[in-house]
């Protein structure tokens, strides 16, 4: 593996710890800017708002420049808003500064995943893409304990300062490791990559990612009050469960990236089902906070293993949108990322209390499981359906060039 993929996946560091790190901050923020939890919970839909509509916007917008431009662009524009997001008392200031910095997020990992699988053989994408949603991973683990732990000691505010910080070295590193200018290959026309993407095996792939995504999110979102209020465990340990969470990610998404490229069928329809059965566990014994930690883990591991591979095979699903498959990719994981927190937030805003988002997941991931399993059979009956179309139209062709030979013979010249 390049490299170079490892120094991207550091940038993706940086700008994971700053999507994922409001899951420790939420009750902070809330207090501080005199907002509700689920007001708070917003803002993380709110990033991925940006990142979807960013995505294949900024994917589009990056075909004009070279890969390193647009990924030191992106990240010049991610380390301002951070800035301004530190220093306000605004909660609409803030969210503003969230979409924005979503929108340069989004073009810099669209760009980046397109850029990974470039630099690796047509049989490893699937370990290009993980080790650079590693990146993501380690956010979890890493970044966004240390985010509820530095909210915990110095305020919510800190926490945008580390991302400032941890950007420095990401924007040096991509200067020196990523070639551009006229390295970068001429990308095909946009109206052909457009086309290419209206498949229907890549927008059933799509559509699944979001739902796994969503189901992901919308726990991971309130994990935090779901720790504390039902688990019954203290202030303390919500970095700790963070990053359980987050270690269960990283195994997930290694072990996912060496199968995408083997079995991703298998990973796709064994993950889902697990899934399913896990949220359900977790809803059930959240209450329980031995059993609530080991099913943290897990479901960490279930949830990046089964979204990575999805993503993977957007990517396979693509060939032909080169710099567009990455920003649909990218577009599919955050329409869950938004979708989740936002259903979660709605659960508990109705007096569901703060297992339900753990309920709306498991819904989430019963819906992908059900497509999944239909889909084969649905792609089967419209291969049978042009097969008959176009049997008919050759017995048309026939019927017609039949009755042509006819009137040649009994035509009088």
């Amino acid at each position: 593996m390049p490299f170079a993929i490892f120094l991207l996946g550091l940038a993706v560091f940086a700008q994971g710890t700053s999507e994922f790190m409001l899951s420790g901050l939420v009750p902070d923020i809330a207090r501080d800017l005199q907002v509700t939890v689920p007001a708070a919970g917003a803002l993380t839909s709110a990033f991925a708002v940006g990142m979807v509509v960013g995505a294949p916007l900024m994917a589009g917008l990056g075909r004009r420049w070279s890969r390193r431009g647009a990924l030191l662009g992106f990240l010049a524009v991610f380390v301002a808003v951070h800035v301004v997001g530190a220093v306000t008392h605004s909660f609409g200031v803030l969210l503003a500064t969230r979409v924005v910095g979503a929108l340069a997020n989004a073009g810099f990992l669209a760009v980046a995943l397109v850029t990974a699988v470039g630099m690796v053989g047509p049989e490893a994408k699937g370990r290009a893409t993980s080790t650079l949603l590693a990146g993501i991973t380690l956010a979890c683990v890493v970044g966004v304990p240390a985010g509820a732990l530095l909210g915990q000691v110095w305020g919510w505010r800190s926490a945008f300062w580390a991302v400032v910080v941890l950007s420095v070295p990401a924007v040096a590193a991509v200067a020196r490791s990523v070639p551009g200018g006229a390295a970068d290959a001429t990308p095909p026309p946009l109206g052909g990559e457009l086309r290419s993407l209206r498949g229907p095996r890549l927008l059933v792939t799509l559509l699944l990612g979001a739902l796994v995504n969503g189901a992901t999110f919308c726990t991971f979102t309130y994990l935090a009050p779901l720790a504390t209020e039902v688990g019954g465990l203290g202030a303390a340990w919500v970095p700790g469960v963070l990053a359980l969470f987050g270690a269960g990610s990283f195994v997930g998404v290694s072990v996912g990236g060496r199968l995408a490229d083997r079995s991703p069928a298998a990973v796709v329809t064994v993950g889902g089902a697990a899934l399913c059965a896990g949220w359900t566990a977790l809803a059930l014994g959240a209450g329980n906070p031995v059993l609530a930690l080991g099913f943290v883990f897990l479901l960490g591991a279930l949830s990046f293993g089964v979204g990575s591979t999805l993503i993977s095979q957007v990517l396979y699903a693509a060939p032909d949108a080169p710099t567009l498959a990455g920003g649909f990719a990218t577009a599919a994981f955050n329409v869950g990322a938004a979708l989740g927190p936002w259903a979660g937030g709605a659960a508990i805003g109705a007096g569901f209390g703060y297992r339900s988002p753990v309920w709306v997941s498991a819904g989430l991931v019963a819906s992908a499981f059900a497509l999944t399993l239909a889909a084969p059979a649905a792609g089967a009956a419209r291969a049978a359906r042009a097969a008959r179309a176009a049997q008919a139209g050759r017995a048309g062709r026939a019927t017609r060039a039949g009755r042509a030979a006819r009137t040649c013979r009994t035509t009088p010249l």
